[in-house]
Protein backbone atom coordinates (compact mmCIF):
# COMPACT_ATOMS: atom_id res chain seq x y z
CA UNK A 1 0.00 0.00 0.00
CA UNK A 2 0.95 3.71 -0.66
CA UNK A 3 -0.05 4.96 2.50
CA UNK A 4 0.12 4.21 6.23
CA UNK A 5 -2.18 1.97 7.64
CA UNK A 6 0.03 -0.01 10.39
CA UNK A 7 1.96 2.17 12.69
CA UNK A 8 0.62 1.78 16.72
CA UNK A 9 0.52 5.93 17.17
CA UNK A 10 1.06 6.29 21.02
CA UNK A 11 -2.00 8.93 21.58
CA UNK A 12 -1.46 9.51 25.38
CA UNK A 13 -1.46 13.33 26.03
CA UNK A 14 -2.34 14.56 22.96
CA UNK A 15 -6.11 15.25 23.49
CA UNK A 16 -7.07 12.40 21.77
CA UNK A 17 -10.58 11.62 24.68
CA UNK A 18 -10.14 7.84 22.75
CA UNK A 19 -7.42 6.96 24.82
CA UNK A 20 -7.27 9.38 27.98
CA UNK A 21 -11.15 9.25 28.20
CA UNK A 22 -10.57 5.25 29.14
CA UNK A 23 -10.22 4.91 32.87
CA UNK A 24 -12.11 8.42 33.14
CA UNK A 25 -15.62 8.26 31.97
CA UNK A 26 -15.59 4.17 32.44
CA UNK A 27 -12.76 1.59 32.69
CA UNK A 28 -10.98 -1.26 34.80
CA UNK A 29 -11.52 -2.10 38.34
CA UNK A 30 -8.57 -0.99 40.63
CA UNK A 31 -8.01 -4.73 41.15
CA UNK A 32 -7.42 -4.83 37.63
CA UNK A 33 -5.62 -2.07 36.68
CA UNK A 34 -3.22 -3.45 40.48
CA UNK A 35 -2.67 -6.86 38.44
CA UNK A 36 -2.17 -5.24 35.08
CA UNK A 37 0.80 -2.91 36.77
CA UNK A 38 2.52 -5.92 38.37
CA UNK A 39 2.41 -7.85 34.74
CA UNK A 40 4.01 -4.30 33.16
CA UNK A 41 6.42 -4.98 35.96
CA UNK A 42 7.35 -8.29 34.70
CA UNK A 43 7.99 -7.10 31.06
CA UNK A 44 4.01 -7.98 29.96
CA UNK A 45 0.32 -6.94 31.03
CA UNK A 46 -2.38 -4.98 28.63
CA UNK A 47 -2.15 -1.40 27.12
CA UNK A 48 -5.18 0.18 25.87
CA UNK A 49 -7.00 -0.59 22.60
CA UNK A 50 -9.08 2.38 21.92
CA UNK A 51 -12.12 1.00 20.03
CA UNK A 52 -15.31 3.05 21.50
CA UNK A 53 -15.55 6.52 20.69
CA UNK A 54 -15.95 6.58 16.51
CA UNK A 55 -12.58 7.85 15.39
CA UNK A 56 -9.83 6.29 13.65
CA UNK A 57 -6.19 5.31 15.08
CA UNK A 58 -4.52 6.31 11.73
CA UNK A 59 -2.84 9.07 10.94
CA UNK A 60 -4.69 11.38 8.59
CA UNK A 61 -4.34 11.90 4.61
CA UNK A 62 -0.97 13.47 4.00
CA UNK A 63 -2.57 16.08 1.86
CA UNK A 64 -4.17 17.18 4.82
CA UNK A 65 -1.02 17.82 6.84
CA UNK A 66 0.34 19.21 3.82
CA UNK A 67 -1.80 21.95 3.42
CA UNK A 68 -2.07 22.67 6.75
CA UNK A 69 1.25 23.16 7.26
CA UNK A 70 1.45 25.40 4.10
CA UNK A 71 -1.27 27.52 5.69
CA UNK A 72 0.66 27.91 8.92
CA UNK A 73 3.71 29.16 7.69
CA UNK A 74 2.05 32.25 6.95
CA UNK A 75 1.77 33.38 10.70
CA UNK A 76 -1.60 35.62 9.67
CA UNK A 77 -5.02 34.16 10.83
CA UNK A 78 -7.42 36.88 10.34
CA UNK A 79 -10.54 37.79 8.83
CA UNK A 80 -10.93 35.07 5.14
CA UNK A 81 -13.25 34.45 2.89
CA UNK A 82 -13.91 31.45 1.59
CA UNK A 83 -12.98 30.79 -1.55
CA UNK A 84 -14.34 29.00 -4.89
CA UNK A 85 -12.34 26.34 -4.63
CA UNK A 86 -13.96 25.36 -1.59
CA UNK A 87 -17.28 24.57 -3.35
CA UNK A 88 -15.80 23.16 -6.62
CA UNK A 89 -13.69 20.62 -4.74
CA UNK A 90 -17.19 19.53 -2.82
CA UNK A 91 -18.55 19.17 -5.77
CA UNK A 92 -15.93 16.99 -7.54
CA UNK A 93 -15.88 15.05 -4.54
CA UNK A 94 -19.79 14.43 -4.40
CA UNK A 95 -19.40 13.86 -8.49
CA UNK A 96 -16.81 11.63 -8.91
CA UNK A 97 -17.16 9.59 -5.23
CA UNK A 98 -21.45 9.65 -5.43
CA UNK A 99 -22.54 10.22 -8.99
CA UNK A 100 -23.91 13.51 -7.67
CA UNK A 101 -24.98 15.75 -11.31
CA UNK A 102 -26.37 19.75 -11.05
CA UNK A 103 -24.45 20.30 -7.88
CA UNK A 104 -23.64 23.58 -7.86
CA UNK A 105 -22.22 26.63 -5.21
CA UNK A 106 -25.41 27.83 -4.27
CA UNK A 107 -26.63 24.37 -3.00
CA UNK A 108 -23.85 23.95 -0.78
CA UNK A 109 -23.71 25.66 2.71
CA UNK A 110 -21.01 25.44 5.62
CA UNK A 111 -21.85 23.74 8.58
CA UNK A 112 -19.87 23.55 12.29
CA UNK A 113 -20.48 20.08 12.96
CA UNK A 114 -23.47 17.51 11.25
CA UNK A 115 -25.59 17.35 14.39
CA UNK A 116 -25.47 21.16 14.39
CA UNK A 117 -27.08 20.82 10.63
CA UNK A 118 -29.65 18.64 12.24
CA UNK A 119 -30.15 21.22 15.02
CA UNK A 120 -30.60 24.05 12.65
CA UNK A 121 -32.42 22.56 9.76
CA UNK A 122 -35.16 20.92 12.47
CA UNK A 123 -35.65 24.40 13.79
CA UNK A 124 -36.52 25.68 10.37
CA UNK A 125 -38.94 22.58 9.92
CA UNK A 126 -40.43 22.14 12.76
CA UNK A 127 -42.12 24.08 16.45
CA UNK A 128 -40.65 22.90 19.37
CA UNK A 129 -42.68 19.75 20.93
CA UNK A 130 -43.32 18.19 17.57
CA UNK A 131 -42.28 14.55 16.75
CA UNK A 132 -39.33 13.57 14.50
CA UNK A 133 -39.30 10.36 13.16
CA UNK A 134 -35.75 8.08 13.90
CA UNK A 135 -34.81 4.67 13.08
CA UNK A 136 -33.71 2.52 16.34
CA UNK A 137 -30.89 1.44 16.94
CA UNK A 138 -30.15 5.36 17.08
CA UNK A 139 -26.81 7.27 16.74
CA UNK A 140 -26.66 8.89 20.70
CA UNK A 141 -25.85 12.11 19.02
CA UNK A 142 -29.36 12.34 17.55
CA UNK A 143 -30.89 11.53 20.58
CA UNK A 144 -29.00 13.75 22.34
CA UNK A 145 -29.10 16.82 20.15
CA UNK A 146 -33.21 16.28 19.28
CA UNK A 147 -34.21 15.94 23.03
CA UNK A 148 -32.21 18.23 24.16
CA UNK A 149 -33.74 21.37 21.93
CA UNK A 150 -37.41 20.45 23.04
CA UNK A 151 -38.64 17.86 20.16
CA UNK A 152 -39.78 14.27 20.37
CA UNK A 153 -38.59 11.29 19.12
CA UNK A 154 -40.64 7.96 17.33
CA UNK A 155 -38.57 5.56 16.87
CA UNK A 156 -39.34 3.01 14.39
CA UNK A 157 -37.05 -0.53 14.71
CA UNK A 158 -35.50 -1.68 12.28
CA UNK A 159 -34.99 -5.37 12.06
CA UNK A 160 -32.68 -8.17 11.11
CA UNK A 161 -34.46 -10.53 7.81
CA UNK A 162 -33.57 -14.07 6.90
CA UNK A 163 -29.49 -13.30 5.79
CA UNK A 164 -29.11 -11.03 9.01
CA UNK A 165 -29.09 -7.90 6.59
CA UNK A 166 -30.87 -4.75 8.66
CA UNK A 167 -34.03 -3.14 6.98
CA UNK A 168 -36.44 -0.82 7.45
CA UNK A 169 -39.85 -1.39 9.15
CA UNK A 170 -41.89 0.40 6.21
CA UNK A 171 -45.55 -0.41 7.35
CA UNK A 172 -44.28 0.62 10.83
CA UNK A 173 -42.57 3.65 9.51
CA UNK A 174 -45.78 4.59 7.59
CA UNK A 175 -47.82 4.11 10.78
CA UNK A 176 -46.98 6.33 13.12
CA UNK A 177 -46.47 9.43 10.85
CA UNK A 178 -49.73 9.13 10.13
CA UNK A 179 -50.59 8.27 13.55
CA UNK A 180 -47.83 10.78 15.43
CA UNK A 181 -48.73 13.97 12.71
CA UNK A 182 -45.10 13.48 11.65
CA UNK A 183 -43.60 15.48 8.95
CA UNK A 184 -39.91 15.56 9.51
CA UNK A 185 -37.63 12.60 9.87
CA UNK A 186 -33.89 12.29 10.76
CA UNK A 187 -32.00 9.56 8.43
CA UNK A 188 -28.84 7.93 8.68
CA UNK A 189 -27.38 6.78 5.56
CA UNK A 190 -24.43 4.75 5.92
CA UNK A 191 -26.48 3.75 9.30
CA UNK A 192 -24.65 4.21 12.28
CA UNK A 193 -24.31 2.14 14.78
CA UNK A 194 -25.59 -0.96 12.37
CA UNK A 195 -23.32 -0.47 9.38
CA UNK A 196 -26.00 -0.72 6.93
CA UNK A 197 -25.65 1.03 3.19
CA UNK A 198 -28.91 1.22 1.80
CA UNK A 199 -29.73 -0.29 -2.04
CA UNK A 200 -31.36 2.20 -4.24
CA UNK A 201 -35.22 0.58 -3.91
CA UNK A 202 -35.32 1.05 -0.02
CA UNK A 203 -34.19 4.35 -0.40
CA UNK A 204 -36.89 4.70 -2.78
CA UNK A 205 -39.92 2.78 -1.00
CA UNK A 206 -38.87 5.24 2.26
CA UNK A 207 -39.26 8.41 -0.24
CA UNK A 208 -42.60 7.33 -1.52
CA UNK A 209 -43.72 7.17 1.88
CA UNK A 210 -42.51 10.64 2.91
CA UNK A 211 -43.90 11.67 -0.11
CA UNK A 212 -47.58 10.19 0.44
CA UNK A 213 -47.43 12.51 4.03
CA UNK A 214 -45.14 15.15 3.19
CA UNK A 215 -42.30 14.31 5.66
CA UNK A 216 -39.49 16.09 5.13
CA UNK A 217 -35.57 14.45 5.34
CA UNK A 218 -32.85 15.02 7.28
CA UNK A 219 -30.01 12.85 6.30
CA UNK A 220 -26.87 12.33 7.48
CA UNK A 221 -24.23 10.46 5.31
CA UNK A 222 -21.40 11.70 7.00
CA UNK A 223 -19.70 7.87 6.85
CA UNK A 224 -20.82 7.96 3.10
CA UNK A 225 -17.41 7.77 2.27
CA UNK A 226 -16.55 4.81 4.45
CA UNK A 227 -18.21 1.70 2.24
CA UNK A 228 -16.62 -1.60 2.32
CA UNK A 229 -16.46 -4.58 0.70
CA UNK A 230 -17.77 -3.42 -3.01
CA UNK A 231 -21.13 -1.65 -1.36
CA UNK A 232 -22.13 1.45 -2.97
CA UNK A 233 -23.31 4.60 -1.36
CA UNK A 234 -26.78 5.91 -2.68
CA UNK A 235 -27.19 9.47 -1.47
CA UNK A 236 -30.74 10.19 -0.34
CA UNK A 237 -31.66 12.98 -2.73
CA UNK A 238 -30.59 11.24 -6.20
CA UNK A 239 -33.96 8.75 -5.68
CA UNK A 240 -36.55 10.81 -6.72
CA UNK A 241 -37.41 14.46 -7.41
CA UNK A 242 -39.62 14.87 -4.17
CA UNK A 243 -36.02 13.75 -2.40
CA UNK A 244 -34.22 16.00 -4.11
CA UNK A 245 -36.43 18.80 -3.18
CA UNK A 246 -37.07 17.82 0.47
CA UNK A 247 -34.22 16.90 1.78
CA UNK A 248 -31.71 17.94 3.40
CA UNK A 249 -28.01 16.53 3.22
CA UNK A 250 -25.30 17.01 5.77
CA UNK A 251 -21.79 15.57 4.88
CA UNK A 252 -18.23 16.08 6.59
CA UNK A 253 -14.72 15.46 5.92
CA UNK A 254 -14.21 14.99 9.38
CA UNK A 255 -15.24 11.06 9.73
CA UNK A 256 -13.82 10.25 6.64
CA UNK A 257 -10.24 11.49 7.31
CA UNK A 258 -10.09 11.48 11.49
CA UNK A 259 -10.59 15.51 11.42
CA UNK A 260 -12.95 15.26 14.09
CA UNK A 261 -11.02 18.16 16.51
CA UNK A 262 -11.06 20.45 13.81
CA UNK A 263 -14.92 20.38 12.87
CA UNK A 264 -16.33 21.57 9.70
CA UNK A 265 -19.41 20.19 7.62
CA UNK A 266 -21.64 20.94 5.15
CA UNK A 267 -25.00 20.74 4.11
CA UNK A 268 -26.68 19.83 0.49
CA UNK A 269 -29.94 21.43 -0.26
CA UNK A 270 -31.37 22.02 -3.11
CA UNK A 271 -34.70 23.82 -2.15
CA UNK A 272 -34.14 27.48 -2.12
CA UNK A 273 -37.09 28.48 -0.03
CA UNK A 274 -35.42 25.50 2.65
CA UNK A 275 -31.78 27.52 1.63
CA UNK A 276 -32.79 31.15 2.46
CA UNK A 277 -34.21 29.92 5.64
CA UNK A 278 -31.27 27.36 6.80
CA UNK A 279 -29.03 30.56 6.19
CA UNK A 280 -31.30 32.60 8.09
CA UNK A 281 -31.37 30.07 11.41
CA UNK A 282 -27.59 29.35 10.90
CA UNK A 283 -26.86 32.86 11.21
CA UNK A 284 -28.84 33.90 14.12
CA UNK A 285 -26.16 32.78 17.02
CA UNK A 286 -23.07 34.05 14.41
CA UNK A 287 -21.80 30.90 15.92
CA UNK A 288 -21.70 28.42 12.60
CA UNK A 289 -18.35 29.91 11.27
CA UNK A 290 -15.51 27.96 9.42
CA UNK A 291 -12.34 28.04 10.54
CA UNK A 292 -9.15 28.36 8.23
CA UNK A 293 -7.75 25.09 9.24
CA UNK A 294 -11.23 23.17 8.50
CA UNK A 295 -11.42 24.89 4.92
CA UNK A 296 -7.53 23.99 4.13
CA UNK A 297 -7.76 20.56 5.47
CA UNK A 298 -11.58 20.41 3.15
CA UNK A 299 -9.21 21.64 0.33
CA UNK A 300 -6.27 18.51 1.04
CA UNK A 301 -9.32 16.17 2.01
CA UNK A 302 -10.78 16.40 -1.31
CA UNK A 303 -7.76 15.96 -3.56
CA UNK A 304 -6.11 13.66 -6.08
CA UNK A 305 -4.08 12.07 -3.09
CA UNK A 306 -7.60 12.00 -0.56
CA UNK A 307 -9.12 10.05 -3.11
CA UNK A 308 -6.09 7.16 -3.44
CA UNK A 309 -5.70 7.46 0.21
CA UNK A 310 -10.04 6.78 1.43
CA UNK A 311 -9.67 3.73 -1.19
CA UNK A 312 -6.84 2.28 0.64
CA UNK A 313 -8.54 2.80 3.71
CA UNK A 314 -11.70 1.40 2.28
CA UNK A 315 -9.37 -2.16 1.82
CA UNK A 316 -8.09 -2.03 5.27
CA UNK A 317 -11.53 -1.72 6.96
CA UNK A 318 -12.83 -4.46 5.42
CA UNK A 319 -10.33 -6.67 5.84
CA UNK A 320 -10.81 -6.23 9.54
CA UNK A 321 -14.80 -5.52 9.29
CA UNK A 322 -14.42 -9.11 7.48
CA UNK A 323 -12.03 -10.90 10.29
CA UNK A 324 -13.96 -9.37 13.55
CA UNK A 325 -17.17 -11.10 11.63
CA UNK A 326 -15.29 -14.18 11.47
CA UNK A 327 -14.00 -14.32 14.55
CA UNK A 328 -17.13 -13.40 16.20
CA UNK A 329 -19.32 -16.46 14.66
CA UNK A 330 -16.38 -18.93 15.59
CA UNK A 331 -15.65 -17.96 18.75
CA UNK A 332 -18.35 -16.11 20.91
CA UNK A 333 -21.41 -18.11 21.05
CA UNK A 334 -24.38 -16.28 21.56
CA UNK A 335 -23.03 -13.00 20.33
CA UNK A 336 -24.89 -11.56 17.33
CA UNK A 337 -23.36 -9.53 14.47
CA UNK A 338 -24.34 -8.42 10.86
CA UNK A 339 -21.48 -7.16 9.01
CA UNK A 340 -21.50 -3.82 8.73
CA UNK A 341 -21.57 -2.66 4.94
CA UNK A 342 -20.12 1.24 5.68
CA UNK A 343 -18.75 2.84 8.94
CA UNK A 344 -16.01 1.18 10.68
CA UNK A 345 -17.80 0.25 13.56
CA UNK A 346 -19.65 -3.12 14.70
CA UNK A 347 -22.93 -3.39 16.51
CA UNK A 348 -23.13 -6.23 19.46
CA UNK A 349 -25.85 -8.17 20.50
CA UNK A 350 -25.04 -10.19 23.78
CA UNK A 351 -28.21 -11.50 24.37
CA UNK A 352 -27.84 -14.72 23.94
CA UNK A 353 -23.89 -14.89 25.67
CA UNK A 354 -25.13 -13.47 28.59
CA UNK A 355 -28.22 -15.58 28.92
CA UNK A 356 -25.97 -18.43 28.98
CA UNK A 357 -23.54 -16.83 31.25
CA UNK A 358 -25.97 -15.50 33.74
CA UNK A 359 -24.60 -12.04 33.24
CA UNK A 360 -25.54 -8.64 32.96
CA UNK A 361 -23.94 -6.56 30.04
CA UNK A 362 -22.65 -4.33 32.55
CA UNK A 363 -20.87 -7.34 33.89
CA UNK A 364 -19.69 -8.24 30.03
CA UNK A 365 -18.73 -4.62 29.62
CA UNK A 366 -16.41 -4.73 32.71
CA UNK A 367 -15.16 -7.78 31.48
CA UNK A 368 -13.52 -6.14 28.50
CA UNK A 369 -12.23 -3.40 30.21
CA UNK A 370 -10.66 -4.88 32.98
CA UNK A 371 -8.40 -6.51 29.84
CA UNK A 372 -8.00 -3.17 28.70
CA UNK A 373 -10.38 -3.61 25.34
CA UNK A 374 -11.87 0.37 25.29
CA UNK A 375 -15.60 -0.86 23.78
CA UNK A 376 -18.45 1.26 24.18
CA UNK A 377 -21.85 -0.01 25.93
CA UNK A 378 -24.25 -0.11 23.18
CA UNK A 379 -27.45 0.42 25.11
CA UNK A 380 -27.47 4.07 24.92
CA UNK A 381 -27.97 3.65 21.09
CA UNK A 382 -31.81 1.61 22.45
CA UNK A 383 -29.80 -1.75 21.81
CA UNK A 384 -30.40 -3.87 24.74
CA UNK A 385 -27.45 -5.98 25.61
CA UNK A 386 -25.62 -4.19 22.74
CA UNK A 387 -21.78 -3.30 22.40
CA UNK A 388 -20.48 -0.55 19.71
CA UNK A 389 -17.06 -1.42 18.60
CA UNK A 390 -14.68 0.52 16.62
CA UNK A 391 -12.88 -1.12 13.75
CA UNK A 392 -10.67 1.59 12.52
CA UNK A 393 -7.08 0.60 13.93
CA UNK A 394 -4.17 -1.27 12.14
CA UNK A 395 -5.32 -4.96 11.07
CA UNK A 396 -2.62 -6.56 13.47
CA UNK A 397 -4.27 -4.63 17.06
CA UNK A 398 -7.86 -5.36 15.73
CA UNK A 399 -6.54 -9.36 16.05
CA UNK A 400 -5.26 -8.75 19.35
CA UNK A 401 -8.26 -6.85 20.26
CA UNK A 402 -10.41 -10.16 19.28
CA UNK A 403 -7.81 -12.71 20.43
CA UNK A 404 -8.09 -10.95 23.86
CA UNK A 405 -11.68 -11.07 24.40
CA UNK A 406 -11.14 -14.51 23.30
CA UNK A 407 -8.83 -15.57 25.99
CA UNK A 408 -10.13 -13.65 28.92
CA UNK A 409 -13.70 -12.89 27.68
CA UNK A 410 -16.05 -14.65 25.84
CA UNK A 411 -15.14 -18.15 27.70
Amino acid sequence: MKFDFTTVWDRRGKDSIAVDGFGGWFGPTEEAKKKNEELKAQGGGFDVLPMWVADMNFATCPAITEELQTRAEHPLFGYYGTPDLYYQRIIDWQQERNGVEGLEKKHIAYENGVLGGVVTALNVLLSKGDKVLLHSPTYVGFTGCIENNGWKIVHSPLYKDEQNIWRMDYEDMEKKIVDEKIHACVFCSPHNPCGRVWEREELERMMEIFERHQVFVISDEIWSDIILNGHKHIPTQSVSEYARLHTIAEYAPTKTFNLAGLQGSYHICYNEWLSDRLAKESSLSHYNAMNVFSMHALLGAYSDTGKAWVDELREVLSENINYACDFIRDHFPGVACAKAEGTYMLYLDCSGWCEKKGITIDTLLQQGWDVYVAWQDGRGFHGPNSIRLNLALPTLRVKEAFERLGKYVFV
